[in-house]
């Protein structure tokens, strides 16, 4: 059976160029309700990630040089950590994807509390990072989501191993909060 779902498109207020899909066309194969739901979700779910991507994409490009980008994610991670070099962070912060400019747009960063050089049994050698964030990013509500971003984005480096955040962080959020990142957040504290 196929089903068309029509969305009633809406000004985003702030973000004039984005808005809602106008029309959504899903074709489900079983008589499950709760399947053909799921995969409606899924749809949109898909279709809200592709705009948020392009508008992310937008926003750092305006903010930072494409060719300094670049230039900071062709470094190795494992070299600018064994040296010292102070391209750390923004070569970290350049391998982040959608939730950079989350960080950028909220005036906050990110920091390197702690990173040791890890070797698994074949001898590769990648980095364990200790992340905490600063500027403006501290008592964020949206925190659960942007540390799940960093850890993620950061962990398709090859010379990532583990990402965790500072167990400082947790001092930020009132109990309910805590209690929110700690069960649902999928990020580790240490």
């Amino acid at each position: 059976m196929a089903m068309t779902v029509t969305f009633q498109s809406l000004p985003t207020q702030g973000h004039p160029k984005i808005q809602p899909p106008a029309r959504v066309s899903v074709t489900f194969t079983g008589d499950d309700a709760q399947s053909e739901e799921d995969d409606l979700e899924n749809a949109y779910r898909l279709q809200i990630e592709e705009l948020i991507k392009k508008e992310s994409n937008r926003l750092v490009s305006e903010r930072h040089d494409p060719i300094e980008t670049s230039r900071l994610c062709s470094l190795s991670l494992l070299e600018l950590f064994e040296s010292g070099d102070s391209d750390l962070v923004p070569a970290l912060m350049a391998r982040l994807g959608p939730v950079r400019a989350a960080l950028d747009g909220h005036g906050g960063g990110i920091l390197v509390s702690e990173a040791d050089i890890e070797v698994n049994n074949s001898g590769t050698r990648s980095l364990s990072l200790v992340i905490d964030l600063d500027g403006e990013c501290v008592s964020c509500g949206a925190a659960p989501g942007t540390l799940k971003g960093i850890q993620d984005d950061l962990l398709i480096d090859s010379e990532v191993s583990s990402v965790r955040f500072s167990s400082s962080m947790l001092e930020w959020f009132d109990d309910l909060q805590r209690d929110f990142v700690l069960k649902h957040g999928g990020v580790t504290f240490v």
